[in-house]
């Protein structure tokens, strides 16, 4: 009783300085947590308190982007866990991606319930920008486990929550890939909950996939479950961990269908693939139906869309780019998109994965990246001369190995 009371104190004292701070906006630094002050300062004004719930970003867009993140994989792999924390605490758990929107969610019989009514699902978005002060935005925006308590959130839809968070971190790269959180009523407010949030955020973290293949080769059979794909210099398929025997017009169409997550017409698959070219419709649904058997049937139709896990090079290429690991880029690029394609779509990614690739290194002429790019194209002497005149006259091991590259171009 002595616990219960406390709790219902606590709540009181969140709800008055709650209430205070909505009416006036100030005075109560000495009464709430300085995390949850700056929070409510950043959700004043950007979110009405009284809300009914949180938005939600597009379905097929969230489910798209998490078939492609590694969060799916990694998810699958403790999904029991996860569920079983959530029934025998009467918890709802979900994982976000690093803008805070919810791409997975289990929850008890109760709170599965009450997380419905408020967005709290697949697509819900909770940064403070979208509903203000809660455990998943603070944690995504200061990469720190965070708790939030009844009134202590803005909204008050979740007044009678409580939420502990964790962020989800790339255990190769250490990037933030989202946060796990786990919520329940404030009457089951718990001490170990911060804890067991983090537990379960490295739970997440050591069943993430790895990495795929050594720098432009294949050399191993991924370990993941799902489709990944090699198409930069060479041209290979796996399916969980099986090398896929396929033709070079069925890579051609997993390829494009990796780059459309959200699926293709056949008439609009058949001009990426083949152009004006003179070939039947009926060429190309022998084509798919033999990749659908092949995936097991994991090939859906109207439209045409892969419904397992997916991973390509292309987008751990194109990844890398964005964060500006040049080095990374580089040596995750194997080379020329799927040599001599003639399917106009795949030529047109591949112009622009060399022109991206080039440029990236000409902006950073990073001496290791620039002499492995000189291995795939041993003539294009532009960027070995810009990163030579970026040395300057500074000793680095690769100078003589980049003035070599270039004696032999230059014959």
């Amino acid at each position: 009783m002595t616990a219960h009371r406390d709790l219902r104190d606590r709540r009181l004292e969140a709800v008055q300085a709650w209430t205070a701070f909505v009416e006036h906006g100030d005075g109560v630094a000495e009464r709430v947590r300085p995390e949850i002050l700056d929070s409510w300062q950043l959700s004043t004004g950007t979110v009405t308190p009284d809300l009914a719930a949180a938005p939600l970003a597009d379905e097929s867009d969230t489910a798209a982007y998490w078939r492609q993140s590694p969060l799916q994989t990694a998810v699958e792999r403790v999904e029991s866990d996860l569920r079983r924390t959530a029934e025998d605490g009467d918890l709802v758990i979900a994982v976000t991606d690093e803008q805070t929107r919810i791409l997975w969610t289990y929850g008890g019989r109760v709170m599965r319930r009450k997380a419905e009514t408020v967005n709290f699902v697949p697509g819900g978005r909770w940064d403070e920008g979208s509903v203000g002060t809660n455990a998943l935005a603070i944690a995504s925006r200061t990469g720190d486990p965070s708790m939030v308590f009844s009134a202590e959130h803005y909204a008050s839809i979740v007044h009678n929550w409580v939420c502990w968070a964790a962020p989800v971190l790339d255990p190769a790269t250490g990037q933030q890939l989202g946060v796990i959180d786990l919520s329940t009523t404030w009457d089951r407010t718990h001490p170990i909950g911060l804890a067991t949030a983090r537990v379960m955020a490295r739970l997440i973290e050591t069943a993430m996939p790895t990495s795929r293949r050594a720098p432009g080769t294949m050399a191993v059979a991924p370990s993941e479950p799902g489709l990944t794909l090699s198409l930069l210099g060479t041209a290979e398929a796996w399916l969980d961990g099986q090398r896929l025997l396929l033709n070079r017009r069925q890579t051609e169409i997993l390829a494009l269908l990796a780059m459309h997550p959200h699926g293709l017409s056949l008439e609009h698959l058949h001009a990426l693939v083949y152009g004006d070219a003179a070939v039947t419709t009926s060429t190309l649904k022998a084509e798919v139906s033999h990749l659908r058997a092949a995936l097991g049937g994991q090939l859906s139709s109207r439209p045409y869309r892969l419904t397992l896990p997916v991973a390509t090079d292309i987008d751990e290429v194109q990844a890398l780019l964005r964060r500006g690991d040049v080095r990374g880029a580089v040596s995750a690029y194997g080379g020329d998109l799927l040599p001599g394609t003639n399917a106009p779509a795949l030529v047109e990614m591949g112009d622009y994965l060399a022109v991206s690739m080039r440029e990236a290194l000409l902006a950073d002429p990073d001496p290791e990246a620039v002499l492995r790019y000189s291995e795939l194209a041993p003539y294009d002497t532009q960027v070995v001369e810009v990163c030579l005149a970026a040395l300057g006259t500074r000793d680095h091991p690769a100078r003589a190995l980049l003035k070599g590259r270039l004696a032999v171009a230059d014959r």
